[in-house]
């Protein structure tokens, strides 16, 4: 069991990191169901946003920035799918 005082650490770092973990998932899932529309603008734009959101949540240590990389290139590369012809 971990010490009193490290769980409550982990539990303030968890209630920090938990909305800025879920609205980069939203946004990750916004900017993929749009991009499976075919909507080509308001895709980039999106997963723009999400990009955008990755590299915050990666630099305040929320994710792990490989983690961030590889959502990051999984996203673009669907997104070029989608504008190549």
């Amino acid at each position: 069991m971990p010490s009193d005082k490290s769980a409550r650490v982990s539990e303030r770092k968890s209630l920090r990191n938990k909305p800025i973990v879920a609205s980069t998932r939203t946004l990750i899932k916004k900017a993929e169901s749009l991009i499976e529309q075919g909507d080509i603008e308001t895709s980039v734009e999106a997963t723009r946003d999400a990009l955008h959101h990755l590299d915050k949540a990666a630099t305040k240590g929320v994710i792990h920035k490989n983690n961030a990389a590889r959502r990051k290139s999984r996203l673009v590369s669907k997104l070029n799918k989608l504008q190549s012809p």
